[in-house]
């Protein structure tokens, strides 16, 4: 195993592309693998890389992290996104939860009937709007941050989450002032702008192609 961060996963955003981001917000350069035929997967299993047998994978630090939540708060650790102590580490749990559950909803659109999208759609636009964003344009009211005076992986997470929304619905944050100027701030930084720009790691929204991929290469899980 090389001393390089490498990424086992889809070429598509899945599980794997909040890893991609906190990995961009901390500077860390990362090679992509990515599974596109059975055999792919199979070698994974075969090799034991696969605890749960089940990707995401990422090699760092000489080790083979599975489960997303697990390797985001390896990395989160390790780059100082958790907050300055335990308190604030558990407010910046919470708004990541918030924000992993909400863009899980958007996750999940893709897989919906065509006939049940519309009502899907409009019910996670309702619920963006009366449960998650209010929370974050309170959490920013005084401040640059969700949490404390540094940025944390809560700021990460929000800036992907709103413009996964904004993917969706455009208008969105019309009423979410402090939001609109936090992503403006965000997107301001060095390594978020490298991240942002064309040719990235970044991936773009998910598409039937990538589909089609994550069925054959998990075959199993669609029999």
């Amino acid at each position: 195993m090389s001393g390089k961060v490498v990424l086992h996963y889809f070429n598509g955003r899945g599980k794997m592309e909040s890893v991609r981001w906190l990995l961009a917000a901390a500077g860390v350069e990362f090679e992509e693998v990515f599974l596109t035929k059975r055999e792919h997967y199979d070698k994974l299993l075969k090799d034991g890389a696969l605890m749960f047998q089940q990707v995401p994978l990422v090699e760092i630090d000489g080790m083979q992290l599975v489960q997303s939540r697990a390797i985001m708060n390896y990395i989160s650790e390790k780059y100082n996104l958790c907050g300055k102590d335990l308190k604030e580490r558990a407010l910046i749990d919470m708004y990541t939860e918030g924000l992993i559950d909400l863009m899980e909803l958007m996750m999940k659109v893709l897989f919906i009937q065509p006939e049940d999208k519309q009502k899907q759609l409009s019910d996670i636009e309702q619920k963006a709007k009366e449960r998650y964003l209010p929370v974050f344009e309170k959490g920013l009211a005084n401040s640059n941050f969700l949490v404390g005076n540094q940025l944390s992986r809560a700021d990460v997470h929000l800036l992907e989450a709103s413009l996964m929304l904004q993917e969706l619905f455009p208008t969105i944050l019309a009423t979410f002032p402090k939001i609109q100027a936090f992503q403006e701030k965000m997107k301001a930084l060095p390594r978020i702008s490298k991240f942002l720009q064309p040719g990235s790691a970044r991936k773009p929204p998910p598409d039937e192609e990538l589909i089609k991929t994550a069925k054959e290469v998990l075959s199993h899980l669609f029999k």
